[in-house]
């Protein structure tokens, strides 16, 4: 078995909304879960420590400034390797529909950067989305929306 720490990022995240894993489980408690469950320890490392950097990421979000409206988001060349256009313009997509804002954006392209991969495929974009919104608080309803998404398909939106 070849998993991957986004694989546990999304076990995790399946459990958790299914309710499989207790509210008041410990750190140590999901990683014998996770260790039950056949996952490697040293991805389990990896992707606490994703988890640890994004709930610090969150606790800064208040002070990062909120660029303006009408900004256009630049990306860097590491960015464009890891996030492909398909993914940028879904990104793009979902800050216009207002299920993202610039700081919950920027939020999913550093966690995308800390992920251990080469490229990001549009489905693994979902997934990251979908663990950032949910550690949003007051993001439910774009949450929902990203769920749905994720496991029902295309939101059915016109180009």
């Amino acid at each position: 078995m070849k998993e991957n720490m986004l694989d546990i990022l999304m076990y995790l995240l399946e459990n958790y909304i299914c309710g499989d894993i207790d509210d008041s489980a410990d750190e140590a408690s999901l990683r014998s879960e996770l260790q039950r469950a056949g996952f490697p320890d040293q991805e389990i490392n990896k992707a606490f420590s994703w988890l640890e950097g994004l709930a610090a990421m969150r606790e800064n979000a208040g002070a990062v400034t909120t660029p303006a409206a009408r900004a256009l988001r630049i990306y860097t060349a590491e960015e464009i390797k890891r996030l492909d256009t398909e993914s940028r313009g879904f990104l793009m997509f979902l800050e216009q529909v207002g299920v993202l804002d610039p700081c919950s954006r920027e939020l999913v392209i550093d966690r995308i950067m800390a992920l251990d991969t080469g490229e990001t495929d549009l489905t693994d974009l979902k997934w990251v989305i979908l663990l950032v919104l949910f550690n949003q608080p007051g993001k439910e309803a774009a949450f929902a929306w990203m769920e749905d998404l994720l496991f029902e398909g295309s939101p059915g939106w016109l180009h």
